[in-house]
């Protein structure tokens, strides 16, 4: 229970909302005594020995063993990967909150990277940049022909230098050029407002470790606010790629009754076979005092909505499985991302190492999320008109995805429909062209989240109120 795990690598480029155990798995010796494949060994050794000695150009053994090991894992699903030293670094200070990087998460597709999601408030994000682009040259070096992990070099370099990325996006009928200037990127895990008396919103943009502490001051900060009173309460967990599980157990502790379960895991290890609950030692790391003591006794009955969208990933999907599978929260917008794979790093020689799924993981009803996401309660578009969502990118649409083991095949989005709030349409927004340049007018306009303008926060405000109009009328 109190292995350490993560979900997301962000520090630059890589697949989103990845499950992560930064032990040393325990299966290693277990399979060895299995017995090796010899005939496929020799048939490797004689491929490693023609290479060696008939390849046009010299080849380091170093190179060649690096990438069998990384054809091995890439092969597998899409987040079993090699970790070189640069980016096995980058994983584990990327859960501290502040890496280097432009701040993407991407996977790979038809030999190019595809983005899955910028993180906000960073240079990805500020450009303008959207789920579903493809990116097709780096500066002027093509991405076919690249692993991940070279396009993920690419990217990375001292903050304050600048790299030119060439796109691809549906709808679109001309490349898109943009200049992104590196920065070392610090993530601000939880934000929060009143937006109106009476209602709060908090956003959690990534998992990392003070992400529980911050979730109970945040929201013993609204209280406080408002008089030390609440009538509902907005969690945004929009565009979050993940980060660390313990703190998704955290945060959906903090909204939950104590010992109720949250999620499991479940693999072909006994290590792979766990279960965790709303309780300090599944959320806490070491003997640190429980964060959520601030927490104000009645967030646990606060009427809540729960924001989501194809963005969300791991850690948010769990909270998000959490809350609706107890019947504690409303889940409101779209479709999540279906990442419910698990992870496991094993540590190498030389500071690398080897993440391998491991196992998947269940909602407390035992669904699996895996290829599928969470459904919301009630299906909202990003806009009133249905647009502004970009390409929807899920892990269904990654190539070699596992499949959902609880369904023979992956569902059609389904959700109720958008109940007849009174909304009124966001405003068009116009922009100044004098002042842009050709690059800037491909790109939409930024969403200010809990905004007049963002839609989706919006009804979900609404329906807030109804939602306290109906407990008043019960009480």
């Amino acid at each position: 229970m109190s292995k350490t795990k993560t979900i997301s690598l962000v520090a630059g480029a890589f697949v989103a909302g990845a499950l992560i155990s930064l032990n040393l798995p325990a299966f290693a010796d277990k399979e060895s005594k299995a017995g090796l494949p010899i005939d496929e060994l020799r048939t490797f050794a004689e491929v490693y020995s023609a290479i060696k000695q008939g390849y046009v150009e010299p080849v380091e053994d170093k190179k060649m063993i690096t990438n069998a090991i990384s054809g091995m894992l890439s092969n597998l699903d899409p987040h079993s990967t090699y970790l070189d030293a640069d980016a096995f670094k980058d994983l584990q200070v990327g859960t501290q909150g502040e890496f280097g990087g432009l701040g993407i998460e991407v996977g790979m597709e038809d030999g190019l990277v595809k983005v899955v999601s910028p993180i906000e408030d960073t240079p990805a994000y500020r450009a303008g940049l959207k789920a579903g682009d493809l990116i097709f040259k780096l500066d002027d070096t093509p991405v076919k022909g690249l692993t991940l992990a070279e396009a993920v070099k690419k990217m990375r370099g001292k903050p304050k230098t600048p790299l030119k990325i060439s796109i691809l996006r549906k709808g679109e009928t001309k490349p898109i050029e943009v200049t992104l200037i590196r920065e070392v990127i610090k993530v601000q895990s939880v934000k929060s407002k009143l937006v109106e008396p009476g209602y709060g919103w908090v956003r959690i943009t990534q998992f990392q470790e003070n992400t529980t502490a911050d979730i109970a001051r945040h929201v013993a900060g609204l209280y406080k606010e408002n008089g030390n009173k609440l009538q509902g309460l907005v969690l945004d967990l929009r565009n979050d790629p993940g980060g660390l599980l313990n703190s998704a157990i955290g945060v959906s502790a903090a909204f939950l009754p104590p010992d109720v379960k949250i999620v499991s895991t479940d693999g072909r290890t006994p290590d792979a076979k766990q279960e965790f609950r709303a309780r300090p030692q599944d959320y806490l790391r070491g003997g640190k005092e429980d964060p959520l003591k601030v927490m104000p006794v009645e967030a646990k009955k606060v009427a809540m909505v729960v924001l989501v969208n194809s963005g969300s990933a791991s850690a948010s999907e769990i909270v998000a499985g959490a809350l609706q599978d107890h019947k504690r929260a409303v889940i409101l917008g779209t479709q999540t991302f279906g990442k419910g794979s698990v992870q496991s790093v094993l540590p190498l020689p030389g500071n690398t190492a080897i993440k391998l799924t491991t196992a998947r993981y269940y909602t407390p009803d035992g669904r699996s999320i895996q290829a599928k996401g969470i459904v919301p309660d009630i299906l909202v578009e990003e806009t009133a008109n249905g647009s502004g969502g970009g390409m929807r990118i899920r892990e269904a649409d990654l190539d070699r995805h596992l499949i959902n083991d609880k369904e023979k095949e992956t569902p059609k989005e389904v959700a109720k429909p958008e109940p007849k709030l009174q909304q009124k349409a966001p405003a068009k927004t116009t922009k100044d062209k004098s002042s842009k340049d050709e690059s800037d007018e491909d790109m939409p306009p930024r969403l200010e989240y809990a905004s007049k303008t963002d839609y989706q926060f919006q009804q979900a405000l609404n329906l807030l109120k109804g939602l306290q109009i109906m407990q008043n009328k019960a009480q």
